[in-house]
């Protein structure tokens, strides 16, 4: 039932989005001539790795300028040790800022969705370094397809802290109705609107 919702959900949003997924590829291209599109290597459904589809919204050589930044900022390196982000990320481009405010950038992952790699709604995709950090609870994390929206993008995104997000994520997976994805659908909307969360 969870599929067969994903694939109709995932089909109806790329033909109704796509002018929006033509006017940001253009953007994006315009921005520094580099790709459209970044694939970034994520753990999916029973520990499955797939490439996360994402608008680029970053330099093209990203893993560079982060190594220099951290190496140069001790500050910043306790922040990507405990968060895996950062607030103010010397990767993102002016356009990809942007794209990252209104979450965009991430509307490629419908594609993720009709190959089954996604769902539209579950845990956040994760790297494998990231998955230690969930310890006992990535039990709960392999046990679904990681989701284009969930509970953490609900509820404050970068504003909570990562164990937080790692309770969200075992919280809906034990939980998990279909009733209970459309409001988390529904409450994506003014999330993303309002920009909760979002760097």
């Amino acid at each position: 039932m969870k599929r067969a919702f994903d694939i109709t959900a995932a089909s109806l949003g790329l033909l109704f989005l796509s002018p929006i997924f033509l006017m940001v590829m253009l953007l994006v291209k315009l921005s520094d001539k580099g790709p459209a599109f970044y694939g970034h290597r994520r753990i999916g459904h029973n520990g499955q790795e797939f490439r996360c589809l994402k608008f680029r919204t970053m330099v093209v050589n990203g893993d560079k300028v982060l190594q220099e930044h951290l190496r140069n900022n001790p500050k910043a390196m306790e922040e990507w040790r405990e968060t895996r982000k950062l607030q103010d990320d010397p990767r993102v481009t002016t356009v990809g800022s942007v794209l990252r405010k209104l979450s965009l950038d991430e509307l490629p992952q419908l594609i993720n969705i009709l190959r089954g790699e996604m769902s539209v709604v579950g845990p956040r995709p994760v790297v494998l370094d990231e998955l230690e950090l969930y310890e006992s609870s990535a039990v709960y994390y392999l046990q679904a397809r990681p989701g284009l929206t969930g509970l953490w993008q609900i509820s404050g995104r970068n504003d909570v802290s990562y164990a937080a997000r790692v309770a969200f994520d075992t919280h809906y997976v034990e939980n998990w109705s279909l009733i209970r994805d459309v409001k988390i659908i529904a409450q994506t909307i003014p999330a993303v609107c309002m920009q909760r969360g979002s760097y």
